[in-house]
């Protein structure tokens, strides 16, 4: 069954990310191959919740995770949404549904050491130490996400104004304050930069070696090696960066509205995820400051 009237409307419409449309499609088809495997049924606007269940029971019989199932079921909500939407269904089969319980995935942040230790290692006497030093600085202090890097343009960067624009997801654009010793690294980085290219058109801020645009496996690379040298933590990503900059700001005390539009989450519930290591820096102190807990000498 052809989604392309769906797919369509998700990236015209919802400015959903060229990823996002794929596992939608992936999604869908897959369920559409089981549905008329087990149905002989391809129109899946006649179908029933308990039909849709068999679906779901046969991924957890394959050893599909709940947390896998759930975003198969939320790309097929989506599309049911859409039937309604186009009048092709009334009703929804899945209004009902309920999500399969997960456990919760605390992400445990990098400390302040670890980053302060990864900056200083980095060899920044050639392009790319100069690059990677200033991709560790703008993930660990704007949060941005890694495809929002990527996608940052030279166009976007104002030095005068000190910040940045970065479009987010669903091409919702924000701007972003810059810290004065980013600021100062990203121009060392912007000189190299001209030698790298040589006189070359490129609109996008960072670039290979090669001078090509950098892609999502490797500034994940870039991020997972200094890091591996100076932490144990299982994982060592860019979205780890991200998590450590709203935890050691709200830690810091900042408000989780200003977190979350720096963040460009579109609701507080996104960002309160965040929170469980504030929480505990604040029982920390807590412990340590409050008279009742003092010992009496």
């Amino acid at each position: 069954m052809p989604f392309s009237q769906f797919i369509d409307y998700l990236q015209l419409e919802k400015k959903y990310s060229p990823n996002t449309l794929i596992a939608y499609k992936a999604d869908l088809e897959s369920f559409s191959e089981f549905i008329f495997y087990e149905f002989e049924e391809k129109d899946l606007s006649k179908l029933h919740y308990t039909q849709i269940r068999n679906w779901i029971i046969n991924l957890v019989d394959q050893g599909v995770s709940n947390r896998s199932i759930n975003r198969k079921i939320s790309s097929l909500k989506a599309y049911y949404r859409f039937l309604q939407k186009t009048g092709d269904i009334e009703f929804s089969p899945l209004a009902k549904h309920k999500a399969l319980k997960t456990a919760s995935r605390i992400q445990v942040p990098f400390s302040e050491a670890e980053i302060t230790k990864v900056l200083e290692q980095i060899d920044t006497s050639g392009f790319e130490g100069l690059r990677d030093r200033l991709i560790v600085e703008l993930f660990y202090t704007t949060g941005m996400r890694r495809i929002e890097l990527i996608d940052i343009k030279v166009q976007d960067v104002n030095l005068a104004s000190k910040h940045l624009k970065v479009l987010g997801k669903r091409q919702k654009e924000r701007i972003i304050p810059l810290l004065p010793g980013v600021i100062s690294n990203l121009k060392d980085y912007l000189k190299e930069r001209e030698n790298i290219l040589a006189g070359q058109e490129m609109p996008y801020l960072f670039v290979s070696q090669k001078g090509i645009k950098l892609y999502e496996s490797l500034v994940y690379r870039i991020i997972n090696n200094y890091f591996s040298k100076v932490s144990g933590k299982i994982k060592r990503s860019p979205h780890i960066l991200r998590h450590s900059f709203a935890t050691h700001l709200l830690n810091q005390g900042a408000n989780l509205n200003a977190v979350k539009e720096l963040l460009g989450h579109s609701s507080l519930a996104a960002t309160q995820v965040y929170t469980h290591n504030s929480i505990s820096e604040l029982s920390r102190v807590h412990q340590m400051a409050h008279p009742r807990n003092k010992k009496v000498n």
